[in-house]
């Protein structure tokens, strides 16, 4: 018998971070799969798990800060690779680095990135980790100790190993997160990138010649102090996640733990800083 899937259209306003706190929330449930749409994210379930309830205890449907709604399908036996093809396009950035799916074809990239797209967060096709890729482009990181925190699929730390970056850690809380940056560490013949699950609580007693935090602000500003006794001297620190009127707040953590600003790509209203030690 073949597996029914149902899937969730969902519209999320503001779309961004409301999307990605939906997704974290429907991932507590047995959805099996997500694909970032214009308005929103589809969300695949098998018929089989769902019940109709399924959506009750998910809150964000019931905040005041956003407007959610869906539509539901039924389909007959997704194939996964016909839906990543219809939605998800290979990325460019500056000419330099190509982010593809196995299905696109390599280009003649300088650094060509293969992610499998399970869901398209932390794809590169948001604009924090964009204008991430942008700067450790043009970041010297050869030879130098670095710690992508918040990795979602790794991207920034392959991109940072391609670059001559090592050892590399990874760490992401989600486990989802965990075990496709394994996956895609492999899949790009990475050698030098650990990946851990979990927080800021494991880089007690670590120390980096780079950090790259792509979170949010709140958990930026909370771990701040962590990744800043983490930092050697003449360390590199890459922030993004935020907003443009996130900055002052983010500066201030910063400046105030004698870091040094130095550079901002900004991508629609999300912003990315860098910081030296």
């Amino acid at each position: 018998m073949s597996n029914i899937y149902l899937g969730y259209h969902f519209s999320v306003e503001p779309k961004e971070p409301g999307s990605e706190i939906l997704v974290a929330e429907l991932g507590e449930l047995p959805f099996e799969s997500f694909i970032e749409s214009e308005v929103g994210v589809i969300a695949y379930i098998q018929k089989q798990f769902w019940t109709e309830d399924i959506l009750e205890d998910i809150h964000i449907l019931s905040s005041p800060e956003f407007v959610v709604s869906y539509k539901i399908e039924e389909i007959e036996q997704v194939n996964w690779n016909e839906e990543w093809e219809k939605n998800f396009e290979a990325i460019d950035v500056d000419g330099k680095c190509h982010v593809r799916a196995p299905f696109h074809p390599k280009t003649d990239a300088e650094y060509d990135i293969v992610i499998e797209p399970k869901m398209s967060f932390g794809t590169g096709h948001h604009e924090t980790t964009h204008m991430m890729i942008q700067h450790i482009l043009e970041t010297d990181v050869k030879g130098k100790k670095t710690l992508d925190m918040g990795c979602g699929t790794a991207i920034l730390a392959i991109l940072a190993e391609m670059k001559g970056a090592e050892p590399i850690d990874a760490i992401d809380i989600d486990n989802w997160c965990y075990q496709n940056s394994i996956e895609n560490a492999e899949r790009n013949n990475c050698h030098h990138i650990t990946v851990y699950e979990g927080d800021a609580s494991l880089l007690a007693g670590k120390n980096y010649d780079v950090i790259i935090a792509n979170i949010n602000r709140n958990i930026l500003l909370n771990d701040m102090q962590t990744y800043v006794d983490c930092l050697n001297l003449n360390g590199i620190l890459l922030l993004s996640g935020f907003y443009e009127e996130d900055i002052p707040y983010i500066d201030a953590s910063c400046t105030e733990k004698g870091l040094t600003y130095v550079k901002k790509f900004q991508k629609n209203n999300w912003v990315s800083l860098k910081y030296v030690n």
